[in-house]
Formats: C-alpha cells, sequence, structure tokens
C-alpha cells in the first residue's frame, strides 16, 4: 500500500520494509530543483532513526532517472538562497549524497534514460545499480562550464570503475551507456527497461533474507573499508561490527536456523 503523500517532487511507497522512492518530475525528465533537494534531504535524513524501512529502490518517473540540475530553475534565481553550510545551494544539494552515504539502509538504483550530472551522482551514491537497456549516464556538469568533480563524482566514480574511465568520463562528460556500464561494474545487471523493477526484487528479496543489524552493519563496514588506511583498520571496525551482531538474538536464530536447515526468522532484536 503506497505511503500518505508527504513530499512535492518525489513520491514513497511503501511495500512492507522496503520504501519505493520515485523521482516524480516526469515533465522535466526529473531534473532536480530546489524543492527536490528539500524532499531529498528530509527523507534520507531521517532513516537512520526508521527502523522499519530496511532498504530504499530509487528509481525515476517517465522516460528518464533524473536528468541532472534543473537549468531553468537555476537560471530563474530558484537556487539563490544562501544555505547550505556556507556554499549556498551547492552545498545544500550536496548534503543530499552524503545522507544517502549515511543512512544504514542499502539503496538500489533503477536507472532507465538519461542520468546526468546530479542524477548520476544519485546513481553513483547508491549501493547496488541496475541498469536498463536505455540507460545512458554522464558527468554532465564538464559540459556547462563547471568542473566535473560534483556532488561526490570524483569520489564515487574512481572507486567504482578506476581511475582511467573515471578520468575519461569526467574529463569529457561524454555517455556511458548500460552495456558499457555492466562491462566496467558501474551497474550490476543490464535488463530491458519493462522488468527493472523485476530485477530489483530479486535483490530485495536477498537482502531481506539477512538480519536488520547484520545488513545495517555491512553497508557501514562497507563504507569505512573503502577509505580504510589499511588491512588493521578495516578489520578494526569489522571486529566491532561483528562482536555487536554476535550478541544479538538473531544472530543466534541464524546459527540455529543453519544447522536445522531452515529459512531463520529474524525479529530484528
Amino acid at each position: 500500500m503506497a505511503a500518505a503523500q508527504r513530499y512535492e517532487t518525489i513520491t514513497i511507497e511503501k511495500r512492507g520494509p522496503v520504501d519505493w522512492l520515485t523521482l516524480n518530475r516526469p515533465e522535466a525528465l526529473n531534473s532536480i530543483n530546489l524543492q527536490m533537494v528539500t524532499d531529498l534531504r528530509d527523507y534520507f535524513g531521517g532513516l537512520a532513526e526508521d527502523p522499519a524501512t530496511r532498504i530504499v529502490v530509487m528509481r525515476g518517473a517517465g522516460r528518464a532517472f533524473c536528468a541532472g540540475l534543473d537549468i531553468k530553475a537555476s537560471n530563474a534565481g530558484e537556487t539563490s538562497q544562501p544555505f547550505g553550510y556556507g556554499f549556498g545551494f551547492q552545498g545544500y544539494l550536496a548534503e543530499v549524497y552524503i545522507r544517502m552515504r549515511r543512512c544504514p539502509q542499502p539503496i538500489v538504483s533503477l536507472v532507465k534514460g538519461p542520468a546526468c550530472g546530479g542524477g548520476f551522482a544519485f546513481v553513483l551514491a547508491s549501493d547496488i545499480r541496475v541498469a536498463g537497456q536505455s540507460a545512458r549516464m554522464n558527468a554532465a556538469f564538464i559540459k556547462i562550464g563547471l568542473s566535473a568533480c560534483d556532488m561526490g563524482a570524483s569520489y564515487f566514480l574512481p572507486r567504482l570503475v578506476g581511475t582511467s574511465v573515471a578520468s575519461e568520463l569526467m574529463l569529457t562528460g561524454r555517455f556511458i551507456h548500460a552495456d558499457r556500464a555492466l562491462a566496467t561494474g558501474l551497474v550490476s545487471a543490464v535488463v530491458p527497461d519493462d522488468e527493472l523493477e523485476q530485477a530489483a526484487q530479486v535483490y530485495v528479496d536477498e537482502m531481506l533474507a539477512t538480519s536488520p543489524m547484520g545488513l545495517r552493519m555491512t553497508k557501514e563496514g562497507l563504507n569505512f573499508a573503502i577509505d580504510a588506511q589499511g588491512l588493521e583498520a578495516a578489520m578494526a571496525i569489522e571486529n566491532r561490527n561483528q562482536l555487536m551482531c554476535a550478541r544479538t538474538n538473531d544472530a543466534r536464530e541464524g546459527m540455529r536456523a543453519f544447522v536445522e536447515k531452515r529459512a531463520p526468522v529474524y525479529t530484528g532484536t
């Protein structure tokens, strides 16, 4: 059942413990305006205090995932307000990507059509990415007189595809299409556009079969390990997270279920 409408530019459909988040400005290719930033900041900022939501699936309404910044709105002065930690709209939008990484729920992005600039960064900030055959993504910032190092792209992209491919994409602004995105490891799968939801459900079902704390701690551990100073630093986080998980009822249930050759029944305790 769909959740009550709370936002102007995104919709949140709650399917049990999974939120299906849809960027909902199809008439503008789901481009990013001030209201969308406000909506996304509020939504992702609240997830840390939402134990009932275990996974987020992010997609775009209509024929695009997200075409990036709404240039018309920007030129009209809509994004000129002085907020965002002293960086104005730049900092206000950048916080969305930080909150996406900070929230404990894994994010699955379903990409069809264009995902450009800030929309590409939404894809990069997700945990699992599935592309429709129509997907095409680029660091569009450099095409409009700006640096391609924006909204976390310079952080995420080299870690996903390596420095060489990241440099190519960011220095030229060229599009990467679905098949090459799969070949470079940018996405986990490519499927027909009309099968994206079905493809996402496979990942969702497998993640829901894990314990709530185990899933959250795995996302947290991966985020820390990516920037760890070395093996010992990464293992220190692993040891901490594993000890916390091992003391839960769910860990005991998981071990019993393994021995008894049955599916575990996790309670989140």
